[in-house]
């Protein structure tokens, strides 16, 4: 598995996949591996098929995350194996995408105040105030954030850009005190080793150990803070356009997705025949 594996990540380097698709990847052939117990490269595509059935009967994932392994296994026997024409599919996406449920302001603040440690509460608290993607979360520095603009500076996000967000008051009180306990020496979400990011992985697990601690109900992973941060940005009127910049949304039909999530955010915004004829 180890040299399969160093030549799945070299294939991965030279095409330029992302930290989270060489991360994702690598943590669905673990699983595949783990569930045979052999070689991946003497698994036929009957019985990757088999693993994928199985995970889709008993797991009950979503598409997208279905999708990866697919991907991921495509990738390993067409890219890196060379066996062509694979034999193994999914299901297509059913027609109805259903949005991601949204937390009360109530329960994201039980949610970041569940853990005890002050660093897991910094993460939490930034993926909410921030409205950032788990993959740009764990990888923050200290050197990104301003504190004269209270903004944070979001390095190589989706599609490799650069972009600007806002940044809660609370949570740099969260940031500065994870850096007095602990001194994080190049990012704020490190794992064993300082140096290094803290994985997605790693970040999920904090996130389901809040819930469960926080008795808040469980809707998806991490990324629904990302989701509560636009959502609630709407609700108390904030301008589209803005929110697009700080999620970091290339169009922005994405952006308004979320006013179908937010009702309050029609009925929060004053009407201009309202101030007219209250001038009158």
């Amino acid at each position: 598995m180890a040299r399969l594996r160093e030549s799945v990540e070299m294939a991965m380097r030279l095409r330029g996949f992302s930290p989270r698709t060489h991360e994702s990847y690598i943590h669905a052939l673990e699983e595949l591996w783990r569930f045979y117990k052999r070689p991946l490269e003497r698994l036929s595509c009957q019985e990757v098929q088999l693993f994928l059935d199985e995970i889709i009967r008993t797991r009950n994932l979503a598409w997208a995350t279905v999708n990866v392994y697919f991907s991921a296994y495509r990738f390993l026997y067409e890219q890196v194996l060379r066996r062509t024409p694979r034999q193994f599919s999914i299901p297509p996406r059913g027609r109805s995408r259903t949005r991601p449920g949204i937390l009360s302001r109530e329960e994201v603040m039980r949610l970041i105040e569940a853990p005890p440690n002050v660093k897991h509460r910094a993460l939490l608290s930034l993926a909410y105030g921030s409205g950032l993607r788990v993959s740009e979360l764990v990888r923050v520095m200290p050197v990104h954030v301003d504190r004269d603009r209270m903004a944070l500076r979001v390095e190589q996000g989706k599609g490799h850009k650069d972009r600007y967000t806002i940044l809660a008051g609370h949570t740099l009180a969260l940031l500065e005190a994870h850096w007095r306990a602990n001194r994080p020496t190049s990012y704020f979400f490190y794992g064993e080793n300082k140096a290094l990011p803290m994985s997605v992985g790693t970040a999920q697990q904090i996130y389901y150990q809040a819930v469960k601690r926080s008795g808040v109900r469980r809707v998806g992973g991490i990324h629904v803070l990302r989701h509560c941060f636009a959502s609630h940005a709407l609700d108390d009127g904030q301008d589209l356009y803005a929110l697009q910049r700080w999620m970091g949304h290339t169009a922005m039909s994405t952006t308004a997705g979320y006013l179908h999530m937010t009702p309050g955010a029609v009925y929060t915004i004053t009407s201009p025949a309202d101030r007219l004829f209250k001038k009158a």
